[in-house]
């Protein structure tokens, strides 16, 4: 399997660099036979969208695993569409980290199983329903689909026990940018895709 060490050298003796899409570069080792080689990020000095040219440039070299710090949404959700798993909280050397990975030191990041969707939150007040209900009324939980509550209903809904989720912060523009390059990149392979399919 290829794993990649985002790392701030070239070498397997280089530290790890904690930053996904601005690392200096990325290590790509053969984790059977632990031959490697090394290229610079070509997204580090991106203005805006350097999360998601790396996750394009390690899916392009087909990676299994990336081993790093931090991964933004967007690279996460590019990384996820090619079904590489992101594993974070190495240290050390590329060397290091590989043999912690290895020894199972290291575990999957929890956002990497599915990539979480970026845009409105789902609220799920308690008894609420997942709909957000137009009126007065005194309601017993709203409806249960999707829309349809009457009211606010706070009472006697299915959802009473379930803790609200918290909400999240507005992204801000980069982040905009980010995931609308990594919308347009999925339908670009969709497409492609497609045109494989009717051939």
């Amino acid at each position: 399997m290829k794993i990649c060490v985002t790392s701030n050298g070239p070498t397997m003796d280089a530290s790890v660099d904690p930053r996904f899409g601005r690392c200096q570069y990325f290590v790509f080792v053969d984790s059977e036979t632990m031959e490697h080689e090394a290229m610079p990020n070509p997204g580090i000095g991106a203005s805006s969208g350097a999360g998601i040219q790396a996750a394009q440039t390690v899916v392009d070299k087909g990676v299994g695993v990336v081993i790093t710090g931090q991964v933004g949404p967007n690279a996460i959700q590019t990384l996820g569409a090619a079904n590489i798993s992101i594993v974070t909280g190495a240290s050390g050397t590329v060397s290091d980290a590989i043999e912690q990975y290895k020894s199972g030191r290291l575990q999957a990041a929890p956002a990497a199983s599915g990539a979480p969707a970026v845009g409105m939150p789902a609220t799920g007040m308690p008894g609420a329903g997942m709909g957000r209900g137009m009126g007065r009324g005194g309601g017993r939980g709203g409806g249960r689909g999707m829309g349809g509550g009457m009211g606010r209903g706070m009472g006697m809904g299915l959802g009473a026990s379930v803790a609200p989720t918290p909400p999240i912060p507005p992204l801000p523009a980069q982040t905009i940018d980010e995931e609308i390059q990594a919308l347009e990149s999925q339908i670009k392979d969709i497409k492609a895709k497609l045109e494989e399919l009717n051939k």
